[in-house]
């Protein structure tokens, strides 16, 4: 079970480091429509994706490292 876990979170870690480096480094703001505290954030459907992606890996991550901190 033990190594199995260990496999797992080899594979989620490399993984998530792959979809961290392939998201765009900067995040799209609407800067040309900033009026005091306005502000726009938006993202297309594949940044979507990778984020959402990114966040299930993480949560996956962490699952897992829980798992085998509490079975070890």
């Amino acid at each position: 079970m033990l190594e199995l876990l260990n496999i797992t979170e080899i594979i989620i870690s490399i993984l998530l480091i792959f979809i961290i480096l392939i998201q765009a480094k900067n995040v799209t703001l609407n800067l040309s429509t900033m009026w005091g505290w306005m502000w726009a954030i938006t993202k297309r459907w594949p940044e979507k994706i990778l984020q959402n992606i990114t966040i299930i890996l993480s949560i996956l991550f962490w699952i897992n490292s829980l798992l085998f901190f509490l079975l070890k």
